[in-house]
């Protein structure tokens, strides 16, 4: 069906260019043409994505590995729908990419980015001059062009668009989608610039007095055992790696009273498939003292940017010395010696972010009504959103409410279905 709905879909469109240094005026005047497809499937537009993510602005949530290992294994068994819309000039080059995707909740049906619940940035794929090609304007004509034609179609249509946690920079373009009502999302996301060799990096970012407390508590972790930095080197070795990060994972969502990610249908076999098949994407490693795992680590590596994803630590008596703090550091140093200008600790106001990023991203939400049915879940929709990002983003307030779900979580016990799937 994929390439009979591509067909349906193809739309042609007049975009003025605007002048940009270096362009003739001519070229400048010159017009544009555009078409659009809209695809149903991935494996139509599978061959063009995966050329596209070479060259386009976009994150490692944007590449075609990590969208189809989610829709084999969450998005397939929930019934979502793939929603991808392309945009081509004249002769056939892609401009971008906008992978979304129709998923329903009850009677409601909602647009969302692809794989949006396991991406810390949801973002188009812009192609590298995209923004001389296209300026804000003329993506609001086409984007009211894309939601016609959607809402057009009964396989398409939908009764609310949900869109969450859009970066203001898609690479070094603004980011196109912003130009619709937005608001900012309830969390933030951090990022630090690497440069030069770990120590001298390290002693410009942290203090004397923090960098003697980290040394005790490393050498207080070797009083049990050898520390070592393990990179995971092949695929039973991840494989492993990723199990004891899930058991470690486990126990602290319990400790911090809040779900347990990895009891969800399909996240255990995502994480894993991306880990020991998507090599070039993903760096797992653990900290080991002795023959304890005291930490682990699931990162993702993309155009010298590394992405700290997921991080556990043991509760062995060793947590009261820091591995996971310790783990970080190796981490960091890791990326250094990778050629990795950038440490993107991706989305989450934890304490730790904040103490080592040099800047901070604010990201937003889009939220529209299609229909009756839509409008009665969007009222208690931007209500919460609201409410958590007030709470979040205050910290006396945030403080109390991380105590309390805490000791919620301890006065009901670790339930049964917590532990990891199989």
């Amino acid at each position: 069906m994929a390439q009979a709905t591509h067909a349906a879909f193809d739309a042609q469109h007049d975009i003025g260019l605007r002048s940009t240094p270096g362009r003739s005026r001519v070229a400048a005047a010159a017009k544009l043409e555009v078409q659009l497809s809209i695809y149903d499937g991935l494996a139509a537009i599978e061959r063009d994505w995966r050329v596209f993510e070479k060259t386009a602005d976009c994150t490692v949530f944007q590449t075609f590995d990590w969208a189809s290992a989610w829709y084999r294994n969450i998005g397939a068994h929930k019934g979502a729908r793939p929603v991808i819309v392309a945009a081509r000039d004249g002769a056939g080059a892609l401009l971008f990419i906008l992978p979304f995707a129709i998923e329903a909740a009850g009677p409601v049906r909602r647009l969302t980015w692809f794989a949006s619940d396991l991406c810390d940035y949801n973002a188009p794929l812009l192609e590298t001059e995209f923004s001389a090609h296209i300026d804000p304007a003329r993506f609001l004509e086409l984007w009211c062009d894309i939601v016609a034609r959607l809402q057009s179609h009964p396989d398409f249509c939908y009764d609310l668009i949900h869109f969450e946690k859009m970066p203001e920079k898609v690479g070094g373009q603004a980011n196109p989608m912003l130009g619709l009502p937005v608001s900012l999302n309830p969390s933030n996301a951090y990022l630090t610039s690497l440069s030069g060799d770990w120590e001298a990096f390290y002693t410009v970012k942290r203090s004397s007095a923090t960098r003697r407390r980290d040394r005790t508590k490393r050498k207080r972790l070797a009083e049990s055992g050898e520390v070592k930095f393990i990179s995971s080197a092949n695929a039973e070795d991840v494989a492993a790696s990723f199990e004891i990060l899930m058991q470690q994972k486990t126990q602290q969502f319990a400790r911090m009273g809040v779900a347990n990610i990895f009891a969800r249908p399909g996240y255990s076999e995502f994480y894993r498939e991306v880990a020991t098949t998507k090599r070039d994407l993903v760096h797992v490693s653990r900290l080991d003292v002795g023959t304890v795992p005291a930490a682990v680590n699931y990162g993702l590596t993309f155009r010298g940017c590394y992405y700290h994803v997921l991080a556990s630590y043991t509760d062995h008596e060793l947590s009261k010395f820091g591995p996971g703090a310790a783990h970080l550091h190796d981490l960091m140093a890791y990326a250094i010696g990778k050629g990795c200008n950038t440490f993107d600790f991706t989305i989450g106001d934890e304490r730790y972010k904040r103490d080592w990023c040099d800047a901070e991203l604010k990201l937003y939400d889009h939220v529209a009504i299609a229909t009756a049915r839509g409008a009665v879940v969007a009222g208690p929709l931007l209500a919460a959103r609201a409410v958590k990002r007030w709470i979040k983003q205050t910290p006396a307030v945030w403080n109390t409410f991380t105590k309390l779900r805490s000791l919620a979580g301890s006065l009901r016990g670790k339930p049964a279905e917590e532990k990891p799937a199989d």
